[in-house]
């Protein structure tokens, strides 16, 4: 059986673009007879508010995506995160990293060979080469620090790895991400974390999402082979634009799916314009 999700941070109100994954989701799932599920990712105890959870769910109802089964909240199940995390640890896959973004742009930059775009963030491993008494000095003095996944450890541990995206297998390359976030003093899992163990809990077999998540996926597929998780089939489907070209996102308030119902729109005429824009 097909089973697909729809995962949105409580954030903001859901716009065109989300309501395109929505679809993408329940359309696959419906079309084979399948489940589509709803889950909140809402870790971020800061920005997610319960109002825009609320939103949300009578959104996706009125726009005619009823979804199956409870909600799942990412907020309710830290748990899961935590022994994740230890299982990580135990296995000596993760390292306490005590770096600031500005200390991070700096060694990068020391390097004299910063990357651009997307690999400008990527993190050179400061940390991993710590001393143990320097990681236990920082720790006794309650430096604030970020999990993250020694990721070239973990690669050579698990072996090649591949996953089905659309049909088509993709060779998986986790050290392209570098060493990722997995969680932080304060925050008990990061997306990347969260989202493998929910997809597998949930028995999540086919997972739908924009394009722009593509890149994430060879770090999921190493989680799932580390912590022995089964592996979904993946469908990244394009971004929606705005006039110009720029990706949505939920400043773009008179896109949200409540202003276009509010202005008259119907479920159709919103559906129509999240399956053709962009293309």
């Amino acid at each position: 059986m097909i089973v697909t999700r729809f995962a949105p941070s409580p954030t903001g109100y859901l716009h065109l673009g989300h309501v395109r994954s929505a679809w993408e989701g329940w359309a696959a799932a419906r079309a084979a007879g399948g489940r589509f599920l709803l889950r909140i990712e809402d870790i971020d105890r800061i920005r997610c508010r319960s109002e825009y959870d609320l939103a949300i769910r009578e959104d996706l109802a009125w726009l005619g995506f009823h979804w199956d089964g409870e909600v799942r909240r990412q907020a309710e199940h830290l748990a899961d995160y935590a022994a994740a995390l230890r299982r990580l640890d135990t296995a000596g896959l993760l390292y306490r990293c005590f770096c600031t973004r500005k200390e991070i742009r700096a060694e990068i930059a020391r390097a004299g060979s910063a990357p651009q775009g997307e690999e400008a963030a990527l993190y050179p491993g400061t940390c991993r080469r710590l001393s143990p008494r320097e990681r236990a000095a920082r720790l006794a003095a309650g430096a604030d620090y970020a999990l993250r996944l020694d990721t070239a450890a973990a690669t050579a541990a698990a072996g090649p790895l591949d996953w089905s995206e659309d049909g088509r297998l993709v060779a998986a390359e986790p050290t392209t991400l570098g060493d990722v976030v997995l969680a932080r003093k304060d925050v008990p899992a990061s997306y990347h974390l969260a989202v493998t163990v929910d997809d597998a809990l949930q028995d999540v077999t086919l997972v739908t999402r924009g394009v722009d998540l593509f890149a994430a996926t060879h770090v999921h597929r190493l989680l799932q082979a580390l912590l022995g998780l089964p592996t979904p089939a993946y469908r990244h489907h394009e971004l929606l634009t705005d006039a110009n070209g720029r990706r949505l996102a939920k400043r773009d308030k008179a896109l949200t799916a409540r202003a276009m119902r509010e202005a008259g729109l119907s479920p159709a005429e919103i559906l129509e314009q999240a399956q053709s824009s962009g293309r």
